[in-house]
């Protein structure tokens, strides 16, 4: 492997996406034999040569995530929990790529799942952290909704634009997911369904809102050189970054990590926006899907939420190309495979693996993440920029 600032010679590869409906009582540990199931098939691989394993999930308590390992019949030279929210999947992608050029492992599986029984979200979000559990759910403000709702309204009231800009991204997120197996929600709706949407926190209504659900994400990582022997079509990582709280001063800051690395990404990718082909961004609310387009440099500070909203051929293309699988906005938020979603419809994009709603031409995307809300904030940052691997 050449150069430890280099993702030279990594493959990630074997796109899973498993959604298992809005309610499952049956427990995590489960969702992720199933994702591994689906990793060894569709590899063809046997469970013996996988090495390595990175796991993301909110609902393996009590059991520590190294339980997985027992509760799976694996034996791992590398492990690691990567329970990162909206980051895990590019934060594992980080660390499972680095583990096979140091030879730590041969072969990583990099999976996130979480079950999602009916009173699940609820005790998720009441115990979610001390500021949750403490400072914030007691007073009837329970989960991220009242946060993201006062950082829309923030943005907003900063840069005098409106709900409809935001619904823009909605609607056409919708657009994306009409064809998309694996998506909750496939109907399409127009602006005005948008914006007589019932209100939950103003201003945010029941189209800005994820939905929670029960799934597993995962993929494959690996050299390129076995990704070839197993004739496995493969992205390649071209460059990527991370940043956690990255705005410690802030006070409900609006703004996140992308900023202090996005120069360097794209220096260590060697392309340009322009070469960008999809974009995936981490969608809880749409606002955040806006902070990230602007800091990742697609749009000015300030103006992406207006741009979106034009009806130019430009942003119309930008728009097909954004979240192409609907994004967690219509295929539901699965705990922490929300965090890799976006990851894993990359990969799928760019080994010619969507049926139904493959882009043509799709050569180069950046996915980024923005995950673990705490009180006032989310704290991991992340993005990749990811190549088709004959590219």
């Amino acid at each position: 492997m050449k150069g430890n600032n280099s993702y030279q010679e990594i493959a990630v590869t074997v796109p899973i996406s498993l959604a298992f409906g809005r309610f499952i009582d049956e427990e995590s540990p489960v969702l992720f034999a199933r994702a591994l199931r689906a990793l060894l098939d569709k590899a063809g691989l046997k469970k013996e040569e996988i090495d390595g394993l990175a796991v993301s999930s909110f609902s393996l308590s009590p059991d520590p995530a190294i339980a997985l390992s027992r509760s799976l019949g694996m034996s791992l030279r590398w492990f690691q929990d990567i329970s990162l929210g909206g980051a895990s999947g590019g934060v594992s992608l980080n660390r499972a790529a680095r583990a096979i050029q140091a030879g730590d492992a041969s072969i990583v599986a990099c999976i996130a799942a979480d079950t999602n029984p009916k009173t699940g979200f609820k005790d998720l979000v009441a115990n979610f952290s001390r500021a949750s559990r403490d400072g914030v759910y007691p007073y009837g403000a329970g989960g991220p909704t009242s946060v993201f709702a006062l950082l829309t309204q923030q943005y907003m009231e900063k840069y005098d634009v409106g709900r409809e800009h935001f619904g823009a991204l909605c609607v056409a997120q919708r657009q994306n997911a009409k064809n998309v197996s694996h998506a909750v929600f496939r109907d399409p709706y127009s602006i005005e369904d948008y914006l007589n949407a019932r209100m939950l926190a103003d201003p945010l209504c029941l189209l800005d809102c994820v939905m929670p659900v029960a799934g597993a994400e995962a993929f494959l990582v690996m050299s390129e050189d076995r990704a070839k022997a197993l004739k496995l079509p493969f992205a390649r990582v071209l460059g990527a970054i991370e940043h956690h709280n990255a705005y410690a001063e802030d006070h409900q800051p609006l703004r996140g990590g992308w900023r202090h690395g996005v120069d360097q990404l794209f220096e260590q990718a060697g392309i340009g926006h322009d070469d960008i082909d999809l974009i995936q961004t981490y969608d809880d609310y749409p606002v955040i899907s806006v902070l990230q387009m602007e800091e990742l440099g697609f749009f000015p500070v300030g103006e992406g939420a207006r741009l979106l909203c034009s009806n130019t051929p430009d942003v119309q293309k930008r728009l097909y190309n954004h979240n192409t699988s609907g994004g967690q906005l219509s295929c539901g938020q699965a705990g922490a495979a929300g965090g890799f979603l976006g990851l894993v419809e990359a990969i799928r994009q760019l080994t010619g693996q969507a049926e139904g709603w493959q882009r043509d031409a799709a050569r180069h995307a950046l996915v980024s993440g923005y995950g673990m809300v705490i009180y006032d904030r989310c704290l991991a940052t992340c993005a990749t920029i990811m190549a088709a691997g004959d590219e």
